[in-house]
Parts: structure tokens; C-alpha cells; sequence
């Protein structure tokens, strides 16, 4: 009993490290665009998401609802299972944050999982029809490209509408929209990635038998922690992939930010309401390519959006073999900690070594 504890405990620390990586992994979604326009300064940008991400995740709880019951059969999860497929969420944010892509945390979670569970319980234990092709692949197909038409569309009415005002109080109108506009996408993204964390530590307590597995409903101490967690993990911030979202694409103006932003919160937010756990990285990143290519064609870096397309691709299969590797670690004598402890090197590594660079990074952005 002593040694489940102690798993229980290592799976749930797991899951909010999980958490963590998916706040500074997600946080270009939110603020790359006020930073880019200048409509905030960086520092300022992130505290303010990470504020409405923390109150975001305690709006909803339908998202987190999916996730612990209808991707996976909750009868079947184990701890280890659990464990495993946060291994391989979490080897696979750090390796696209590495090289700072904009790739989808929700969808390396469910891919993890996946992996993990495929190798342990067979097939019979997935739902591939309804959960994870209705409830995660068609929200995937659907949403950017409804953020790209939301956000083209956008953008062209309000030029149509401000177009032949002057520049400068059109640019401070719409960097203070943008304040507003932010805000909101960084609620919505709290409303949805926070829930993830929450379904997958309700899985865990599931298994641990502390959850009935008819009705996993994530407790309050849960809620409060995986919100604390995106909230620590928005402040520290993605600094490489702000600098992807926020200029690598194609430069933004003020206009085009508010759309993009305003275009990103409604998608993730209709998601939200209908339980889907969205990718708000495919989400904002099909609103901000379609800012730019309403505006022109050739203002868009297609290679870029190339690059972006293929990470989203190959993320649920990626971090499903490695989940899936992770859960056939886990079967050997002390395993557990083993692969606990290099997690943590791993991560450890990562950011001492990005550290220098990172604090170069902020400092350009702010300048640029």
C-alpha cells in the first residue's frame, strides 16, 4: 500500500511537471502577438496571461471530463500507464520547445496516454471512433482552419473600416484592444489546457481507487493545483516560441494581433463549451497565419507554417511511442524512479541549457 502511495504521489508530481511544460510551452499561443505589436512589454504580457490562465481553469471542468473518460477506458488505466504516457507528453514539449516550435501539448498528453495504454491493455481499451477521432482529430482539422477563416475575414473588415483613418491613433486603439483581446484568449487557454492536466491526474486517482471510474470528476484540490501549475509555467514563458508565433510567421501590426487574438479566444472558447480537448497552439496559429494572409499572400513565411504543420503531424505519434516505451520501462524492478529521475535530468539539461539564450531572447524581443 505504502509503495502504490508512493507511485500515486511520483505520477501526480509527473502530471503537474507536465502541466508546468505546457504553461511555458503554450505561452507564445497567448501573448507573441501584444508582445510583436508592442501592445505590451514582455514581462508584463506573461504575468497578466498567467493570472487569467489560473482563473480560466476553473471556469469549465467538461474538457477535463473528456479526457478521464472518453479517450481511454478509465476501468483499464493503471498508475504506471498514467505515468508512462506523461513521460512521453513531456519529452516531447521539451524537444519542440528546444527548437521552438509551436507543436500541440494537448495532443502530445493524449498521444502519451494513448501510446502507453496500446502497449499495456491492447486496443480494446482505446476509443478510437468517438473519442479520439471525434473528440480529438476533428477539433484538430476543424479549429485552425476555422481560426485562419475567422481571423482573414477579420482582418479585412477592419482595414475595410479603418483604412483611411490616420496610423498612429488607429495603432494605439488597437494595441489596447489587444490588452482586452489578450486577455481573453489567455482565460480561454486556461478554460482548456489546464483541464488536460486535471483529467489525466483524475486517470491516476482512478486507478488508484480514490476516483470512481463512473464518474471521474477531478477534485478541488486538483483543480487548484493544475491551475497554479499553467499558471507558474505561463510566467516563466516559451521565450523561443514567442519569437516564432510573434514574428517568424509574418509581422503583425496592432490590427492584425487584436484579430488573430480575438479569432483564437472564440474557437477556443466554443471548444471548451463542447468538452473538446482543442490544441490551442493549432487554434492561435491558424488565426495569426490567416491575419497575415488576408492581408497578403507573400507577408506569410510558408516555409515556417511548413515546419509548424509537420510538428503537429507526427506530435500524437511521437509521444506515443515514446509513452509507449516509457510504460515497458516502468515494468522493471525500480523503474518508476528511474525514469522519474531522468525525466527531471533531462528537463534540468534543457533549461540550463537555454538559459543564457532565453534571457538574450527576452531582451531582443523587448528592444525589437
Amino acid at each position: 500500500m505504502k509503495g502504490e502511495l508512493l507511485t500515486v504521489i511520483i505520477v501526480v508530481a509527473t502530471a503537474l511537471a507536465f502541466d508546468f511544460t505546457n504553461g511555458f510551452h503554450d505561452t507564445a499561443n497567448v501573448v507573441a502577438t501584444s508582445i510583436s505589436t508592442r501592445a505590451m512589454a514582455p514581462r508584463l504580457a506573461v504575468g497578466y496571461a498567467a493570472i487569467l490562465n489560473f482563473v480560466g481553469a476553473f471556469i469549465s471542468l467538461k474538457v477535463a471530463a473528456t479526457v478521464a473518460s472518453d479517450v481511454v477506458d478509465p476501468e483499464s488505466i493503471t498508475l504506471l500507464i498514467v505515468f508512462a504516457g506523461l513521460v512521453g507528453a513531456i519529452a516531447w514539449n521539451l524537444t519542440t520547445w528546444y527548437f521552438g516550435l509551436p507543436s500541440s501539448s494537448s495532443h502530445a498528453l493524449i498521444g502519451g496516454i494513448v501510446g502507453a495504454m496500446l502497449v499495456a491493455q491492447g486496443p480494446d481499451a482505446i476509443f478510437f471512433k468517438d473519442g479520439i477521432v471525434g473528440k480529438v482529430m476533428l477539433p484538430a482539422l476543424v479549429a485552425p482552419i476555422l481560426a485562419f477563416v475567422v481571423g482573414g475575414t477579420s482582418i479585412v473588415l477592419i482595414y475595410r473600416i479603418v483604412g483611411r483613418l490616420r496610423p498612429r491613433p488607429v495603432t494605439s486603439g488597437f494595441r489596447g484592444g489587444q490588452v482586452i483581446s489578450g486577455g481573453l484568449l489567455a482565460l480561454a487557454h486556461g478554460t482548456n489546457d489546464a483541464q488536460k492536466t486535471m483529467g489525466v491526474i483524475a486517470l491516476a486517482l482512478v486507478a488508484y481507487g480514490s476516483l470512481p471510474a463512473s464518474d471521474p470528476t477531478p477534485p478541488t484540490w486538483v483543480v487548484v493545483t493544475a491551475a497554479t501549475a499553467i499558471a507558474l509555467g505561463t510566467y516563466v514563458g516559451g521565450w523561443r516560441i514567442i519569437k516564432t508565433m510573434g514574428s517568424r510567421i509574418h509581422k503583425m501590426d496592432s490590427a492584425q494581433g487584436f484579430a488573430a487574438q480575438g479569432a483564437g479566444a472564440a474557437v477556443i472558447l466554443a471548444s471548451t463549451h463542447g468538452g473538446f480537448p482543442l490544441s490551442t497552439t493549432h487554434t492561435i496559429s491558424g488565426a495569426v497565419i490567416g491575419s497575415g494572409a488576408a492581408k497578403r499572400l507573400s507577408a506569410v513565411r510558408w516555409g515556417v507554417a511548413g515546419n509548424i504543420l509537420i510538428a503537429w503531424i507526427i506530435t500524437i505519434p511521437c509521444a506515443g511511442l515514446v509513452g509507449a516505451a516509457m510504460e515497458l520501462v516502468t515494468r522493471l524492478p525500480g523503474g518508476v524512479a528511474y525514469v522519474f529521475v531522468l525525466t527531471g535530468v533531462i528537463a534540468g539539461l534543457a533549461f540550463t541549457g537555454r538559459s543564457i539564450e532565453a534571457r538574450r531572447l527576452r531582451t531582443a524581443t523587448a528592444q525589437a
